[in-house]
């Protein structure tokens, strides 16, 4: 018989895509009221998988990646997906923008020691709902020392592009759960 357990406590990232720079170090600015401090930032990258925010956000669009120092539950991920959202409604109403148009679009999720988890609100086949209009996606499997994609997992996610970035987050976790 299986015995319960509390689960392992998780490194909380989130993923930013906006075409000014200067707003997405205000929604990190943001989050860190919401979540604490953050702890590691990725480099910017060019986002170019796809068109799919253009008209939202605009063309020449950035990718930006933060991970926060206190490590938290993974079963939080639905509230603070809400609170991102609560967030980018925010940026687009200090810009004058309607809170449909957004500009900073956040994608909170999780690195944990085997996989890396993408909250959102789109259901589909490979995703299980957590609550409130909210569900989770193993988005990447960490196995035998690299993150591995699955056929599901967004294309700019199953590069390696962003790779190194959450095998840093990774090995903070894993520093981090050895200290407590």
């Amino acid at each position: 018989m299986g015995v319960i357990r509390p689960p392992r406590k998780v490194k909380l990232m989130c993923g930013m895509i906006g075409p000014d720079h200067d707003l997405m170090r205000r929604a990190r600015k943001m989050m860190t009221r919401a979540f604490g401090e953050t702890d590691l930032t990725s480099d910017v990258w060019p986002f170019d998988a796809t068109d799919y925010y253009e008209t939202e956000m605009g063309s020449d669009l950035k990718r930006w990646f933060v991970s926060f120092e206190a490590l938290t539950s993974p079963d939080r991920i639905a509230e603070i997906k809400r609170t991102t959202m609560d967030l980018e409604a925010r940026l687009a109403d200090d810009c004058l923008r309607p809170p449909d148009q957004r500009v900073v679009n956040l994608d909170p999720g999780y690195v944990g020691l085997s996989k890396l988890v993408l909250a959102t609100t789109k259901d589909h086949a490979h995703r299980i709902y957590i609550e409130r209009g909210i569900y989770a996606e193993v988005t990447l499997q960490f196995t035998k020392g690299r993150w591995v994609a699955w056929p599901w997992t967004y294309p700019d996610y199953a590069a390696e592009t962003y790779h190194p970035f959450f095998t840093e987050v990774r090995q903070r976790l894993v520093e981090q759960l050895t200290e407590s």
